[in-house]
């Protein structure tokens, strides 16, 4: 993959945590934040956690300008804010996949309870954010960011991918089939979202409980 993939909010958990897990599969990465400092500090960062890792740093405009394959990976709170920030720099033909899951925390309330999307789910809002010709698909709603970012961690779990096109989210699965433990799942068109995000809130829930790390693994399959 020789095109940078983009993480916008890469400075966060989950961004960051995707960054080096990509980075060290060899997947030269552009770190996003609204702060461009911080997106060099988080870069950097990166690096030292993987050496020989290609990853760069910069404002979100920029970082976005040239990538193919974007990673929304911000707050549901931050959203709207960051794609209205974006719509006058992403190109028709960029792929965005959407991290973003409508937990009750962005307003305060408990991160074991979803709000409300009148879209049906944040993917789908989000494609009705962006500018035409810019499609959007759903996946990483169930990968803990946590055991994404240590690296001495053996991932084993599935990755829910929900889209409208077919061609699109063969890019996402070959995507997430870089990350050594990843498989993805191909779970149908993009409205299925709006059930694969309320799957992080159930994992939140399993995980206070039972104090782990749960994550999603779909039986039946073949590799």
């Amino acid at each position: 993959m020789s095109s940078p993939v983009c993480i916008v909010g890469g400075t966060g958990a989950l961004g960051f945590g995707l960054a080096v897990r990509l980075g060290r599969a060899g997947v030269p990465i552009v770190i996003g934040s609204r702060d461009g400092g911080r997106a060099h500090e988080a870069a950097a960062k990166a690096q030292s956690h993987v050496p020989g890792a290609t990853v760069t740093g910069s404002e979100n405009a920029e970082a976005v300008q040239g990538a193919e394959l974007i990673i929304l990976s911000v707050p549901f709170r931050s959203q709207s804010e960051t794609l209205a920030n974006l719509k006058h720099v992403l190109q028709a033909e960029q792929l965005v996949i959407d991290a973003t899951v409508p937990l009750a925390a962005a307003v305060s309330g408990k991160a074991t309870r979803s709000l409300g999307v009148w879209q049906g789910s944040a993917a789908q809002q989000a494609q009705e954010m962006v500018p035409d010709g810019v499609r959007v698909v759903s996946a990483f709603h169930s990968v803990s960011a946590a055991l994404l970012s240590d690296l001495d961690h053996v991932l084993d779990e599935d990755v829910l991918v929900c889209g409208d096109r077919r061609a699109d989210k063969a890019k996402v699965i070959e995507l997430v089939d870089r990350i050594d433990g990843l498989r993805a799942v191909d779970c149908g068109p993009l409205e299925m979202a709006r059930i694969v995000e309320q799957l992080t809130p159930l994992l939140i829930s399993i995980n206070v409980r039972n104090k782990v790390r749960a994550g999603i693994k779909i039986t039946g399959l073949d590799h």
